[in-house]
């Protein structure tokens, strides 16, 4: 016997776990049963405890390879397409930087056919019937045309940056499955990150 015996009783029986012994394990035992009703598969990036859903730039840089090409017409005089998008987040002017290959195509052009690159920075607007975070009121920042110089290469820089700012006018880059908001959620707000966006719920 101890020279402690006495001072802390001991329980015996059935009961002779203590109850500092069993609290790591009351505690496994709530997550257990409480994660799963709390939270989607991780997958979805949905987070019930911080009311939040988050997006990586991966997840929606895959989403957008999915749907590209675009190609929109200029008119009958032109069709202007936009493939490869890059996105990038810029978390300090909460906005979304989408670069991509342009291509015109004109039979008034000699060759028919030229390419360059354009990059469009944008705001992010949610839209509740599309259950989709959409481009809000792009802008070409930057805009190259190929081989084309002068006053040829100011007039397609003009029509290409309008053509591929309507393009991309309410472009859906992340769209929601109707499971992932199956809990009735509303949105809050939308927070570009430094690799992520982040839909906030109320």
């Amino acid at each position: 016997m101890t020279m402690f015996h006495g001072l802390f009783p001991v329980r015996r029986g059935g009961s002779a776990t203590s109850l500092i012994g069993r609290r790591p394990l009351l505690r496994a035992a709530l997550s257990a049963i409480l994660l799963p009703a709390l939270c989607l598969p991780a997958r979805a990036g949905l987070n019930l405890l911080l009311n939040e859903f988050t997006a990586t730039r991966e997840e929606l840089q895959a989403e957008l390879a999915r749907r590209f090409p675009i190609t929109r017409r200029y008119g009958g005089l032109a069709s202007v397409s936009l493939h490869n998008p890059q996105l990038a987040l810029d978390g300090s002017a909460n906005r979304a930087t989408l670069a991509s290959r342009l291509v015109i195509v004109s039979p008034l052009l000699r060759p028919s056919s030229v390419g360059g690159q354009v990059a469009v920075s944008s705001g992010l607007r949610w839209d509740a019937s599309g259950l989709s975070v959409r481009l809000q009121d792009p802008r070409a920042e930057q805009l190259r045309i190929d081989g084309v110089t002068g006053n040829d290469a100011k007039n397609l820089e003009r029509i290409s940056a309008s053509v591929v700012q309507e393009a991309l006018q309410g472009y859906p880059l992340h769209t929601f499955r109707p499971e992932e908001l199956r809990f009735g959620l509303k949105v809050q707000g939308i927070t570009i990150g430094v690799d992520e966006i982040k839909v906030q719920f109320e």
